[in-house]
């Protein structure tokens, strides 16, 4: 089986084009199935889709990079020469790399943040859901989960590190004089919006709304903030009440547009608005960038200021680097032990099935013994010889056959698979052969 990666990402793509392969994670398993059918062959598979990136993670017996990337081509309504142009294609080693990276938080706008690791969970789990995960996807990203945890837990990559929506609050602090002072609405009622809004809340301001397409959800999240809940329908008539604006919603068409904020400044007599738009496709019209009076950043404008202390944390990121290496090289091992080429697969095989058939007949043996009134003891030890005698017949016999280098080559082999010793070079009671 070979395992690759196809993806786009903030480092590789633009937002708007990004915006075209961005998929909610219920529809993940739905688009998985439709992946599947239309490129045959492709057994497993795993769609991760954030603001930042989608990728497809997939294990097969063939590579088959032209046909997956054509598909989600058509997905995307673009051509496949666009897409080539800004896509990455990864194999094996650095597939595995890549996974890793992503799931610690090194290929990430923020560096060392812990959001992207609970998004590729959710990925798993909507590729189990769509039947697309098999044995070797699940090593991928059980290794990925683990090597995650080990990073954050044994460097400080996380350190400091300025989340998206901690960006917007102190780019906000730089606008107004004093947040206390201002009212803050959210669209959406997902965890970017209630991360911001924890942030927001932190500085008292003097009131929030949260307006969502689903208002159960909306006054959940409010409840939590002593906010206002609004629907989305309310937007347009509302959006001059407030000073910053946070959106982040699913929806795959702008919730507000230029005319709406043309108007909403027209009621503001031109004070200024301050608006995030955290959300892939974008929820804000790029016209309203050009506003005069309106201050509008995007996940991608936001780089910059989430990149602040990066250069402090280049030590964390050279052992973090260090525990994905070991990772990495763990994963391919693992993979060339699973390679029927190397006959190592086959073998495990028959020296399982071997010890079992050995096992079956020393315990029919001691179910006779004892049917017939064998001491419990006797029958113990009958049981016990008889499996060691079996397990060492060929190696004994290998010893006493063959030319002296022969001999010589099979006691080095016999010593190192047999005769463990310890640190101190000699053999611990529990590995040396039964005495006779």
């Amino acid at each position: 089986m070979a395992v690759w990666a196809l993806g786009i990402n903030h480092h590789t793509a633009p937002l708007d084009l990004r915006g075209r392969f961005a998929f909610a994670i219920d529809r993940v398993p739905m688009v998985l199935q439709g992946l599947r059918q239309t490129v045959a062959r492709q057994p497993e598979a795993t769609l991760l889709s954030t603001c930042n990136r989608t990728e497809i993670y997939c294990a097969s017996e063939q590579t088959l990079l032209e046909p997956t990337l054509d598909w989600l081509a058509a997905t995307g309504g673009v051509s496949s020469q666009v897409l080539r142009e800004h896509a990455y294609i990864l194999q094996g080693g650095e597939a595995a790399r890549h996974a890793f990276r992503v799931a610690s938080g090194l290929d990430s706008m923020v560096l060392g943040e812990a959001q992207i690791l609970g998004q590729l969970k959710d990925a798993v789990r909507a590729s189990e859901e769509a039947g697309a995960m098999g044995t070797e996807l699940h090593q991928l990203f059980q290794r990925s989960f683990a090597v995650a945890k080990q990073v954050r837990t044994s460097t400080e990559i996380g350190a400091h590190s300025i989340s998206m929506t901690a960006a917007a609050v102190r780019l906000a602090g730089q606008l107004f004089e004093d947040l206390k002072d201002i009212k803050v609405l959210f669209v959406g009622a997902g965890e970017m919006i209630e991360l911001a809004a924890t942030h927001f809340a932190a500085k008292n301001p003097k009131a929030m709304a949260i307006a969502n397409r689903t208002l159960e959800r909306g006054e959940a999240l409010a409840g939590r903030f002593g906010a206002e809940v609004l629907r989305l329908a309310d937007i347009p008539d509302r959006l001059h009440e407030f000073d910053a604006v946070v959106s982040c919603t699913a929806s795959t068409l702008p919730i507000i547009g230029l005319g709406a904020v043309e108007r909403a400044l027209k009621k503001r007599r031109h004070r200024p608005m301050f608006m995030v738009d955290l959300a892939v496709p974008r929820d804000i019209e790029l016209e309203v960038k050009a506003l005069d009076d309106v201050y509008l950043y995007t996940v991608d404008d936001l780089a910059s200021v989430v990149q602040t202390g990066r250069d402090n944390r280049q030590a964390a990121v050279a052992q973090a680097e260090a525990i994905i290496d070991a990772g990495v090289k763990s994963f391919m091992h693992w993979m060339d032990q699973r390679d029927p080429r190397h006959g190592v697969v086959p073998l495990i095989q028959q020296l399982n099935a071997q010890a079992d058939a050995w096992r079956t007949a020393e315990l029919a043996r001691a179910h006779k013994l004892l049917a017939k009134g064998e001491p419990i003891d006797t029958v113990l030890e009958a049981l016990a010889k008889g499996l060691t005698q079996k397990m060492l017949h060929g190696t004994l016999a290998e010893l006493h056959a063959g030319s002296p280098e022969a001999r010589t080559a099979t006691a080095q082999t016999v010593s190192r698979l047999f005769l463990r010793s310890d640190s101190r070079g000699t053999t611990r009671p529990e590995d040396a052969p039964p005495a006779r």
